[in-house]
């Protein structure tokens, strides 16, 4: 069961910023408990009250991770749910973190995100948990069984926690003291879900870029950032080549609107830019320069998103932002006219098996009509795999801690999305309820879950330790271009090391910004510059005024955000 904790001074001061990402008021010091079985011992643990008959460990060995002996766990919850247990043999804390993952699954990786340099978990004070939510692969007719579709919405990483909860219990011969969820991306959704559906589960969850509203985020968004780069032959038209200078025109109108020219758009609802304003002359030979009639127009529909033909109404809460465009590349923006999209790539499986209640394997992106429709259409499994539920009241009530974070250069998810739904908590509970549990931070020039031009290394972990374990409240995070890491997780493993190498992409854009740190404050406050000092040195920032970072649309889809009965599926 989850603790309550009193809130101390320093909820209301906030955190004094330090000129290191990871530089937090420390969270307990909590006495390091040996296990007091063997590793092997773990093979007998019953877990079929856990998940029912076929449940099992199914091999558990002493190994190492960067470096830390563990006890590694594997094993099935039935159905198929595959899972991974890593148990520190000298040094557990008393700890249990759990991770997300990604897309639609489909194989487990042990590593924790927004964690650089954290202190706990390069210790090995973790024991640290995973799934690859009960399936395995990239074949999308799981879905076809409605067991895995729980599986994939909500079960596994329920299961998950309560079966490493039991080996946690077996082989330290006590319960851990404090559970926390971490995941970025789809284990931004499963994190939120783990909220929504489980509020005793975990202390503190910090959900990065949630795919939180999974049903519009995986057809009538990424179908239509495909179609719309698609010309009528079927080739590209926007091609990685003519980013640098789309994202120059965009920097060179909207880098000043926040106070600095730094190559960072920290205040993208104020930005302006007209891609007109870069279209070549008509007739014009030479189109180096400049962007193609046909380039703008794909421009425009990438930044507004689908509207109903009939009302107009837009069918997305939102898009990518300006000082985004360089991060497009690779997902609805391809290096060459002949390459498919990977927009279209990640649509059309959702669209044929996962996001209807018929499934169709002949349908696909270019069947799919962007009209109110089709978003009504996508309806009837939201309360299945969409984790957009503002009620948390019983999460509050437990004493848990939510830190929602996004980039503002997501590629992938809108950040109007996790804006949308901070707005709802709001809405729904009440700003000085949600102020005592929920924070958000969105980080300037950060792409999908990290990477991009600005500053992506942080560690929220520490934050979220602080705040459920002192009760320390964040207020400013210190993010960095260079960190100290955080490797504690999954032994080392090539299969798995392969799976996160990615495509290779062409080389485009301007040099990369100098090195830097910088704080970002909780919604809806931005950093300013001081005006004195290097601007690269975070120390020579402070908390600026509330501004409206992101803008929120009026659309069709607001009322997913909306309160809901939670759609169960039984076995």
């Amino acid at each position: 069961m989850k603790k309550s904790y009193p809130m101390m001074a320093a909820a209301l001061a906030g955190l004094i910023l330090m000129p290191a990402p990871s530089a937090f008021a420390a969270p307990q010091t909590l006495e390091v408990v040996a296990p007091v079985k063997a590793c092997g011992d773990l093979l007998s643990l019953d877990l079929t009250q856990v998940a029912g008959a076929g449940s099992a460990v199914a091999t558990a060995a002493e190994t190492t991770s960067d470096g830390i002996a563990v006890c590694n766990v594997e094993g099935t919850l039935a159905p198929a749910i595959a899972f991974q247990v890593i148990l520190p043999l000298r040094t557990w804390t008393q700890r249990y973190l759990q991770v997300g993952c990604g897309g639609l699954c489909g194989s487990i990786t042990l590593r924790s995100g927004a964690s650089a340099g954290c202190p706990v978990l390069n210790d090995g004070g973790f024991v640290m948990a995973a799934t690859d939510m009960g399936h395995e692969g990239n074949d999308p007719q799981w879905a076809l069984d409605p067991i895995k579709r729980a599986d994939f919405a909500y079960r596994a990483q329920h299961l998950t926690a309560q079966a490493a909860k039991a080996l946690i219990a077996e082989f330290y011969g006590q319960a851990e003291k404090y559970a926390y969820f971490n995941g970025c991306s789809d284990g931004g959704r499963e994190a939120l879900m783990e909220a929504q559906r489980y509020p005793d589960d975990f202390d503190g969850i910090i959900a990065g870029a949630p795919a939180a509203l999974f049903q519009v985020q995986n057809t009538l968004y990424h179908g239509w950032q495909a179609r719309s780069n698609t010309a009528a032959d079927g080739s590209v038209i926007l091609t990685s080549g003519r980013l640098p200078l789309l994202y120059a025109a965009v920097m060179a109108a909207c880098d000043g609107t926040d106070g600095l020219e730094d190559g960072l758009i920290s205040q993208p609802a104020a930005c302006a830019f007209d891609p007109a304003s870069i279209q070549c002359p008509a007739g014009a030979s030479d189109t180096s320069a400049c962007l193609t009639a046909a380039e703008v127009d794909t421009v425009r529909k990438l930044y507004a998103g689908p509207q109903d033909q009939a009302s107009g109404a837009y069918l997305t809460a939102g898009q990518p932002l300006p000082g985004s465009e360089l991060e497009w590349q690779g997902v609805f923006v391809a290096d060459n006219a002949d390459q498919p999209l990977f927009s279209r790539i990640i649509t059309d499986p959702v669209l044929k098996f996962i996001a209807y209640d018929k499934a169709n394997p002949e349908f696909g992106v270019d069947d799919l009509q962007f009209t109110a429709a089709s978003l009504d259409a996508a309806r009837a499994r939201h309360p299945l795999f969409d984790a957009t539920n503002p009620d948390l009241s019983a999460f509050a009530a437990g004493g848990g801690k939510l830190i929602l974070w996004h980039g503002l250069s997501d590629q992938h998810i809108a950040p109007a999305n996790t804006v949308s739904y901070h707005k709802a908590l709001i809405g729904q509970l009440g700003e000085k309820a949600v102020e005592g549990f929920e924070r958000l931070y969105l980080l300037p020039g950060v792409g999908h879950c990290g990477g991009g031009r600005g500053p992506a290394n942080v560690d929220m972990l520490s934050a979220v330790l602080d705040w459920v374990e002192s009760g320390a409240a964040p207020d400013g995070l210190m993010t960095a271009t260079t960190a100290k890491t955080s490797s504690f997780g999954q032994p080392d493993h090539p299969a798995a090391q392969a799976r996160q190498g990615g495509p290779e992409r062409m080389a485009i854009g301007p040099q990369p910004l100098p090195d830097m740190t910088r704080p970002v404050y909780p919604y809806p406050y931005v950093a300013a510059f001081s005006g004195s000092g290097e601007w690269t040195d975070g120390a020579n920032w402070k908390k600026g005024a509330a501004s409206e970072i992101v803008a929120t649309r009026a659309w069709p889809g607001e009322n997913l955000f909306t309160p809901y009965e939670p759609m169960v599926v039984n076995q």
